[in-house]
């Protein structure tokens, strides 16, 4: 903050660098190449070893709400194909991340075959807000039918909506770290450029309009998250009366490029097979489960992992010795036996 206030970096730059670190850790197993996806950064991993035929790839977008984030560790562990895409904000404001993926993604599905990928086992994922982005990606594809089809979308603990901040993960999970109720809507807010203004009337629901209660409660409602996810301390809420303010403050979060669990049908019903990983103390946790749901109910298979004992973000905690979370390499292994079936 002292340095932000100094004018000599924003408090993200200081983050980056401690998440980050010195860069990929070099491994014998892997080949790792920084190259441009039609004018976008990407970050390459191929498995060092030869093959006969084509392998399956993944396009991973990682997580820090447009503001932060780098290449999680476990994925370079991986004997596959990452494709990683990252610009950030602030200094490039939404929806540049957005545009980022969407371009560099294209450019994979045509050209997979010159990276040794079959264009017919392409994988799109991401955790948290890059499990928002994959999301998104994967819905805007559907239009693309002179594409490749994705084979699958693996979705991490990802946010999908921001109508309704008290759904029991919210309630039951909004003090608990990585992230909290209250610091989740602000990076949000942070990632769209927006100033706070009456963060409480946000956390009640504030800025949500009749039309849109309407229009999603048959798509976001606790009513369809099932019944053991409600016994740990959750009380239906009354939301706070309707604030035009708000609404006209913040009503681009009801657009599908930041709400993708607001999406219709019509696009719903065409995306590829889906793995999702929940966690049960995250706020996000009912936002994986009420996707699961709209997913199978426009018959798309999903493969869902709860993580009983998991948090936000657990994938980073694994390859730390004996300060490993058990968790995060069995959610990974879960994920790699779903990989292997496409």
């Amino acid at each position: 903050v002292f340095l932000e206030m100094a004018g000599i970096c924003h408090k993200y730059h200081v983050l980056r660098l401690a998440l980050n670190g010195v860069g990929p850790k070099k491994t014998s197993r892997l080949i790792i190449k920084d190259l441009l996806f039609d004018g976008v950064p990407v970050r390459v991993y191929w498995p060092n070893a030869t093959t006969t035929g084509t392998r399956r790839g993944m396009v991973y977008l990682h997580g820090g709400v447009g503001l932060i984030g780098s290449i999680c560790k476990l994925f370079q562990k991986c004997l596959e194909l990452w494709v990683i895409l990252f610009r950030l904000a602030p200094e490039h404001p939404c929806p540049a991340q957005l545009n980022d993926c969407i371009t560099a993604t294209i450019y994979f599905l045509k050209n997979a075959e010159d990276y040794g990928v079959d264009p017919k086992r392409i994988v799109i994922g991401g955790d948290s807000s890059g499990g928002t982005l994959a999301t998104v990606v994967a819905q805007h594809l559907v239009f693309r039918r002179a594409l490749p089809r994705v084979r699958a979308q693996a979705l991490f603990y990802p946010f999908l909506q921001a109508v309704d901040f008290n759904l029991p993960s919210y309630q039951q999970n909004q003090s608990v770290p990585t992230l909290l109720k209250k610091r989740a809507i602000r990076l949000g807010l942070d990632y769209y450029n927006k100033k706070i203004k009456d963060m409480d009337g946000i956390m009640r629901n504030a800025h949500v309009p009749e039309y849109i209660w309407v229009k999603c409660k048959k798509w976001i409602s606790a009513d369809n998250i099932p019944e053991e996810f409600k016994a740990r301390g959750y009380v239906p809420q009354v939301p706070a009366p309707f604030s035009e303010k708000l609404y006209e403050m913040y009503k681009e979060v009801f657009d599908p490029i930041f709400s993708p669990l607001l999406a219709e049908d019509c696009v719903i019903r065409q995306l590829p097979e889906t793995f999702i990983l929940t966690c049960e103390y995250d706020i996000v946790r009912d936002d994986g489960l009420l996707y699961k749901k709209r997913l199978e109910d426009n018959g798309v298979p999903v493969t869902w992992n709860h993580d009983h004992e998991g948090f936000h973000g657990i994938l980073f905690g694994i390859d730390y010795g004996r300060l490993e979370f058990p968790g995060a390499r069995r959610n990974l292994e879960k994920f790699t036996l779903f990989l292997q079936k496409l």
